[in-house]
């Protein structure tokens, strides 16, 4: 990749990688990868190179989503979101769109549980990213669904997505 370029590639990382999953060869395979000799770790996230030789973290690629042909990172409309003032947590998922084949929907929770309008959530969006990533639907909820180690749940998040559509 070339820097400042906003080509868009997988993360690797080599030096100490693990062998592989336990008694999964095929995910063992598709992660773990030779390539001149070199033994790297690619577990599916993508992202840009800046000009300055940092990475632009745009997410995983198992949970994009496909709005119109285009391909959205939900971790990159998150951040987005979680810059609105009022907002303190959010997760982004893909829900069936009949014109676009996927929406994007937005579940996030909010300081002290301020109100917060979905025109508004998307005008911030679309502030900082382009226009089909902003969110058609935005849940507000008391928390985000998060796993006790803190992870994203987006299996919960998508079904929380698609029970208030």
């Amino acid at each position: 990749m070339t820097p400042g370029l906003s080509e868009i590639g997988l993360i690797c990382t080599s030096g100490m990688v693990p062998i592989g999953y336990y008694k999964d060869a095929s995910k063992s395979a598709a992660t773990f990868k030779v390539i001149n000799g070199v033994r790297y770790s690619m577990p599916g996230d993508y992202a840009t190179l800046n000009e300055d030789v940092t990475i632009n973290l745009l997410g995983r690629g198992s949970n994009g989503i496909n709005g119109g042909g285009e391909k959205i990172y939900p971790e990159e409309v998150e951040e987005a979101i979680k810059t609105y003032r009022a907002v303190v947590d959010c997760l982004v998922v893909g829900v069936p769109d009949d014109r676009f084949g996927d929406a994007v929907a937005a579940v996030f929770s909010t300081e002290g549980n301020i109100a917060v309008t979905t025109s508004a959530i998307k005008a911030h969006v679309r502030s900082a990213l382009a226009d089909d990533k902003a969110p058609r639907h935005c849940i507000q909820v008391e928390y985000v669904p998060r796993a006790v180690n803190g992870k994203a749940d987006y299996k919960q998040t998508k079904h929380l997505a698609l029970a208030a559509i």
